[in-house]
């Protein structure tokens, strides 16, 4: 097999396995959509992997204090466009934009 061909079926068969791990739960769960357990997670789920995710990414600029300006003006940020739009995938590139300038261009961490 040539190799565009190789990596052409290479990327379908990884496209195809994207797509079927996204899609399988919802088409064995769409009977259920209903029952207690998936609305109690579909609750309570996306805030505690927010929190999660906080944690995580201020883990090491709280405990040695490498990079804490950034962060601490990118979670503002953040903060104040979810407040204000509503709107959590703006709020996501916006805190990340902001950080990655500050850390590349006019704050590097040191």
């Amino acid at each position: 097999m040539e190799p565009t061909a190789y990596l052409l079926a290479f990327i379908a068969l990884a496209t195809l396995a994207t797509f079927l791990t996204r899609a399988i739960p919802f088409m064995l769960l769409s009977k259920h959509a209903n029952h207690e357990w998936l609305q109690f997670l579909g609750r309570y789920l996306p805030p505690v992997l927010m929190v999660l995710l906080l944690v995580y990414a201020l883990k090491e600029p709280l405990s040695t204090g490498h990079g804490l300006p950034q962060s601490l003006l990118a979670l503002a940020l953040v903060t104040v466009l979810h407040l204000s739009l509503r709107n959590a995938l703006v709020s996501i590139i916006g805190g990340t934009l902001l950080y990655m300038t500050m850390v590349q261009q006019w704050m590097p961490i040191t």
